[in-house]
C-alpha cells in the first residue's frame, strides 16, 4: 500500500479514461493519490477530479513556474482569493476538497529564462502562503537550486509543515543541500530507475530512507519497464521495488515508510 504525492490525473491525457485509470490506481495498491495544480484552468480541473474521488484524490493549488508570464500576478490573486474561500469554509481533507499543500510551485530556468524576476516573484509569493495558512510546498526546481534554496532559507522558520522537492534527481551536494531544511523531504520518481541514473547511488549515500517519499509526476517520466508509455499511479511499485534495492530493504518497509512519511507531510 502506499501514496504517490504527485500525479497529474486532471490532465487531457486522462479525459477518456479516468475511471479505468483510478481502478488499475486502486487495484496497484494505492491509498492515496495527490494532484497538484498549475495554472487558472486547472483551479477547475484539480477540483473535478478530487470531488470525482473523495478521500482518494487529494488537490493541491499554485501557479507552475513554466506557466508564469506577465499576468502572474493577477493569477495570483485569483488563486489567493480560493485558497482563503477554500480554508474559511473548514472542509476537511476526507472530503477530497480541502487543499493539502501549495504546489506545483517554484523556479525553473531549463529552457529560458526570460521570466526570470516574474519566477521568483511568484515562487516567493506562494511561499508566503505556506508560512501563513501552514501547509506544506510542493517544489518543482530546474537549474534553480541556489534560487530556490535562498528564498527557502528565509522563510524556514515559519514553514512549519515543510513540503517535497519534487522530482529529485540531483548529485550527493545537492542533496545534502535540501536535507539540511529538516521539514523537507525529497519526492523520487521514475528516474530512479532509468539505467543511467545516478539516483541511487545519491540515495545511497546521504539520503535516509524517512527522507523521501514517492512519486509518479504522471503522465509523465514513466519508469522502467513502462519508460515511454503514459505513466499512472499504478507504477509506483517499480519505484518502490528499485528502493528497496537501493536501501537492502524489504519493498513492504519502502512502502510504509514513504507512506507514513507523506501522511506526516500532507496531514492527510
Amino acid at each position: 500500500m502506499y501514496i504517490d504525492t504527485h500525479a497529474h490525473l486532471d490532465g487531457e491525457e486522462f479525459r477518456d479514461d479516468l475511471a479505468d485509470v483510478v481502478k488499475r490506481i486502486r487495484e496497484a495498491g494505492a491509498l492515496q493519490v495527490y494532484v497538484p495544480g498549475i495554472n487558472l484552468s486547472s483551479l477547475q480541473t484539480v477540483d473535478d477530479v478530487c470531488r470525482r474521488y473523495p478521500g482518494f484524490l487529494y488537490p493541491m493549488i499554485g501557479l507552475h513556474p513554466e506557466d508564469v508570464k506577465d499576468d502572474y500576478s493577477s493569477i495570483l490573486d485569483i488563486m489567493e482569493q480560493r485558497l482563503k474561500e477554500n480554508i474559511a469554509s473548514g472542509a476537511e481533507a476526507s472530503s477530497g476538497m480541502r487543499y493539502i499543500a501549495i504546489g506545483e510551485v517554484g523556479l525553473d530556468y531549463y529552457w529560458s529564462r526570460e521570466f526570470e524576476k516574474e519566477q521568483l516573484e511568484a515562487f516567493e509569493r506562494q511561499v508566503a502562503w505556506a508560512a501563513e495558512y501552514q501547509l506544506p510546498l510542493m517544489i518543482h526546481c530546474r537549474k534553480a537550486q541556489n534560487e530556490m534554496v535562498a528564498i527557502i532559507r528565509r522563510y524556514e522558520s515559519r514553514l512549519t509543515r515543510g513540503g517535497v522537492f519534487h522530482c529529485f534527481t540531483g548529485n550527493v551536494n545537492e542533496a545534502l543541500q535540501l536535507l539540511a531544511f529538516d521539514r523537507f523531504v525529497l519526492g523520487i520518481g521514475g528516474v530512479l530507475t532509468f539505467k543511467k541514473s545516478h539516483l541511487p547511488d545519491t540515495l545511497s549515500a546521504v539520503v535516509p530512507i524517512d527522507r523521501i517519499v514517492v512519486e509518479t509526476d504522471s503522465p509523465y517520466m514513466a519508469p522502467v519497464p513502462m519508460r515511454g508509455k503514459r505513466n499512472d499511479s499504478s507504477y509506483i511499485p517499480y519505484i518502490i521495488d528499485r528502493l528497496a534495492d537501493v536501501y537492502g530493504v524489504s519493498s513492504e518497509d519502502v512502502a510504509r515508510t514513504t507512506t507514513e512519511t507523506a501522511r506526516k507531510i500532507f496531514n492527510v
